[in-house]
């Protein structure tokens, strides 16, 4: 007993960390979906990771443009469990879920397109559809950079669906970017084929474009590099295409669920006046607007407890007793 209360005392000052310390990890189960499109069935791969007890509900995870779901939701890294998202939201009672956008990962990659962020908008419907087969009507979604767009133009599209949304390292107008400013130098370049080569370099750059390389540790940096190029050595152009062109994707007077922005306070994918206008307009007055010191990847960073913290609050909060008088 006295074992047992030495580390419920631990996890009170500590209670992530200690878990992912002292706790064996969920184990995982590979799914697969089928998305009907104009071409044919498209099969997209799903990772599920479901703790014995799920006391706050289920997240849909949602990857960006230059990574798959695995690597950055449940990346493994030998001494450092609190890398895995997925675990880590598991021992704090959340039902996690995760998946590979069409010409990503595991995912099929046959058909003739550059995988742009509505047709990953349309993936998550695909996967929120076979998650309520197994029994989850409504998901609390997270999404990150263009992972970001890709979930909040589905719950813009579903909003019964989804019960709380998080975007991460958000861009609304793209004014002022310098990442997309960088980026729009390539744009005929992208615009000439469906897929862009990416190799370590480019993976290390996720992590220093911002100017706070340290903000990371190496080798978070890369054995994350290492996940992300065993599984492509290319990915989709349609996301930066639409990132720089086409902005903005995701309209916030049209998100009626409740919504959290997570802002990386040196991320060059927006400038902070861009995001702000963002929030303001968000209709729903369950909202939120977190600034963490950090860059663009605020999971794979020193800081990672902190965007832990901030996400885990906000969808765990209780529900609201009172909303206003209809009268």
């Amino acid at each position: 007993m006295t074992d047992r209360r030495q580390f419920i005392a631990a996890g009170a000052l500590l209670p992530s960390l200690a878990l992912a310390q002292a706790q064996a990890k969920p184990a995982g189960s590979e799914h697969y979906t089928t998305k009907k499109t104009p071409d044919g069935d498209v099969r997209l791969f799903i990772w599920r990771k479901k703790p014995a007890n799920v006391g706050k509900g289920a997240i849909l995870w949602v990857h960006g443009s230059s990574v798959q779901s695995v690597p950055v939701f449940d990346l493994q890294i030998p001494g450092k469990p609190e890398y895995s998202v997925m675990d880590w939201f598991s021992r704090l009672g959340y039902d996690n879920w995760c998946f590979d956008c069409e010409g990503y990962g595991k995912s099929d990659k046959k058909r003739n397109i550059n995988a742009d962020v509505a047709t990953g908008a349309d993936d998550i419907a695909a996967v929120m559809d076979y998650m309520g087969r197994q029994g989850v009507e409504k998901a609390m979604l997270y999404g990150s950079s263009s992972g970001a767009l890709r979930a909040g133009m589905y719950a813009e599209r579903h909003p019964e669906r989804v019960a709380r949304l998080a975007l991460d390292a958000l861009t609304y107008t793209g004014e002022g970017s310098p990442t997309l400013k960088d980026r729009g130098k390539n744009l005929p370049k992208y615009k000439a084929a469906n897929r862009r080569p990416i190799d370590r370099a480019m993976v290390r750059s996720i992590f220093t474009r911002d100017g706070h390389g340290d903000a990371a540790d190496p080798a978070v940096v890369e054995a994350f590099a290492d996940a992300v190029l065993a599984m492509d050595n290319s990915m989709p152009t349609g996301t930066y295409i639409d990132m720089v062109e086409r902005l903005p994707l995701v309209h916030p007077e049209k998100l009626k669920v409740p919504t959290l922005i997570m802002r990386g306070q040196w991320d060059g994918i927006a400038t902070m006046e861009d995001v702000i206008n963002f929030f303001l307009k968000l209709p729903n007055p369950d909202k939120q607007f977190t600034v963490m010191p950090g860059a663009h990847t605020s999971m794979r960073s020193k800081n990672y407890e902190r965007a832990y913290h901030v996400l885990d609050t906000f969808f765990a909060r209780p529900p609201l007793a009172y909303t206003g008088s209809t009268g």
